[in-house]
């Protein structure tokens, strides 16, 4: 089974038991966390697609750790002006590993 999903704005394929680094949230590590923006689930043979969303599916994770991404440099140069700016960025990175991607069967009356 799998899910797409969105998170910080970046959609993630998961699957259970899966390692996933997310834009940071704000929670301790060892938190649960539940991943509620549900985009498209199934499995090999069948897949729901969303509306823009999955009704009644969630993915649920726990937090493993805070750390933050390697650096990426950004350099501009403008050429014959002996004019140059060399700056660095590390992104903030939430590490999840997923535990259960579930859906909620809802009866239509």
């Amino acid at each position: 089974m799998f899910a797409i999903v969105r998170s910080g704005g970046k959609q993630y394929r998961v699957r259970p038991q899966s390692i996933l680094k997310v834009e940071k949230i704000a929670v301790d590590e060892g938190t649960t966390v539940v991943l509620d923006e549900v985009l498209a689930m199934g499995t090999d043979e069948a897949v729901t697609l969303g509306h823009p969303l999955v009704s009644g599916a969630s993915v649920t994770a726990v937090v493993l750790s805070q750390e933050r991404e390697d650096k990426v440099l950004i350099l501009k140069k403008r050429r014959r002006k002996n004019s140059r700016r060399k700056q660095g960025h590390r992104q903030a990175v939430t590490v999840l590993r997923v535990g259960e991607i579930r859906k909620e069967e809802r009866d239509g009356a």
